[in-house]
């Protein structure tokens, strides 16, 4: 954004340091060894009197499996294996990058993507390049393009990225792809994930910081954060625009660091206090959220989606990791009292509705498969490959492991890895997708580098 006059100038440099000061304390925990992030104590950047935000806590004492923690893996040199998973993963986006565009389609082949399937893209593009799948001139190449194309974006509104683009012309679209002028919203948690690869560029590829910065400058961030919480927008059928908070325990919070390491004020929305509340799944306790359906009009998914990322890209805090553990005793035990093995998350299914959310615990429900209607769809409950990776990558258990050699058949020949299997029929759930490859290709430089946005060993 350009400015007219010196005092717009001098403003512009005042916010720029209020959300340094902000940020500072994460800031200090992403530079630092994994451990509990301090004290946020910064002010709201509204009113710089109001309650501070308390510390978080662990809640180890009301957990059930706290006798029994996991190890988190050491970074070690790759094997040779482990590189041809990453080399299958980059494939789907060696054949999903738009070569007009730059971006990466969402699904296999479907010119169409969202701003957090952009935001792994990303990440999956830095993964590769950091474990020597690409070169230096590649990887700045297909940035600067991926950049550049991303400036140009129509936004919702005129404020924010709209929650859905064409890949090739750049246009707003619909959940059908269709071409919109008016845009469907923006999602504050899809736009938080994108803010991670673009810190990353910033802190780690200088050469990009003014290309990163010409994404952003036109992106009205206060709209979708407002005294430290995320709200979405969405046009209603009457053409009114409705704003709503957003985010659910574990999004909410994955969201929040995100935009936090941005230098951004998210500390309410990384609180847990004021709405947590636990469910018992397989005698294990798992974080869920009091916002319910009823009472706030969002559903809520307790998924491994977000703990997964927290412990790839930010390494965990002391309370994310507690309530990582919990997700995956819950998971593990359902194997120990089933045998049926059990990584979910929320992904993309080879038929109607296209998209779900299998949960550890949704709207109240032990292990429920949900739409984004709230509607349940169990069975399509599906072994999430992505799951497995970034599980076996972070814990390396016998139980991972056991589930890791059953999903090296998930990939395609000539493309990258697949969704899963059904658990009901033990169908492949054959859709690809750019989210799970990169998460794939995130946990592959994770065993061998550590959490992205930590110091390289």
């Amino acid at each position: 954004m350009s400015f007219r006059d010196d005092l717009l100038k001098a403003r512009s440099r005042i916010a720029f340091i209020v959300a340094l000061s902000l940020a500072f304390p994460l800031v200090l925990y992403l530079d630092a060894a994994p451990g509990k992030i301090g004290d946020p104590t910064a002010p709201s950047a509204s009113n710089p009197l109001s309650p501070q935000p308390s510390p978080p806590t662990d809640y180890t004492d009301q957990l059930t499996n706290q006798e029994r923690r996991l190890a988190i893996s050491t970074a070690i040199p790759l094997r040779k294996d482990q590189i041809e998973w990453a080399k299958i993963a980059w494939r789907y986006f060696e054949n999903n990058i738009d070569p007009a565009s730059g971006l990466a389609n969402a699904t296999n082949d479907y010119k169409s993507t969202t701003m957090w399937d952009t935001g792994s893209f990303l990440l999956a593009v830095i993964s590769a390049q950091k474990i020597g799948l690409i070169d230096k001139k590649t990887f700045d190449r297909i940035i600067e393009k991926a950049l550049s194309s991303l400036a140009k974006l129509p936004l919702f509104d005129g404020k924010l990225p709209n929650k859905a683009y064409n890949t090739k012309t750049l246009s707003m679209v619909d959940y059908n792809n269709h071409a919109t002028d008016k845009g469907l919203g923006w999602s504050a948690l899809d736009i938080a994930r994108l803010f991670i690869p673009l810190t990353l560029l910033k802190r780690k590829y200088p050469k990009h910081t003014e290309a990163v910065d010409r994404v952003i400058s036109g992106w009205r961030i206060e709209s979708m954060l407002k005294d430290g919480r995320l709200y979405g927008a969405v046009l209603g059928e009457d053409g009114k625009i409705v704003i709503t908070q957003e985010g659910r325990i574990g999004y909410e919070e994955y969201a929040a660091k995100a935009l936090i390491a941005a230098g951004y004020d998210a500390f309410q929305a990384w609180r847990t206090d004021d709405y947590i509340e636990f469910q018992t799944v397989e005698a294990i306790r798992v974080p869920s959220d009091s916002r319910t359906v009823s009472t706030h009009g969002a559903q809520v998914y307790t998924t491994s989606e977000p703990y997964i990322l927290d412990g790839l890209e930010f390494g965990f805090d002391t309370r994310s990791r507690a309530f990582s553990e919990q997700i995956y005793f819950a998971q593990e035990e359902r194997y120990n009292n089933t045998g049926i093995m059990t990584a979910v998350s929320e992904g993309h299914v080879n038929r109607k509705p296209s998209f779900v959310y299998s949960t550890i615990s949704g709207n109240g429900n032990a292990w429920a498969v949900l739409t984004d209607k709230g509607e349940r769809r169990d069975e399509l409950r599906f072994l999430s490959t992505k799951t497995v990776f970034a599980y076996d990558a972070i814990y390396g258990t016998t139980y991972t492991k056991k589930m890791l050699d059953f999903t090296f058949a998930l990939n395609t020949p000539k493309g990258g890895w697949l969704e899963g299997y059904y658990e009901l029929t033990k169908d492949v759930n054959d859709v690809e997708t750019a989210n799970t490859n990169a998460i794939i290709l995130e946990s592959v430089a994770f065993r061998s580098l550590g959490p992205l946005l930590h110091p390289e060993p």
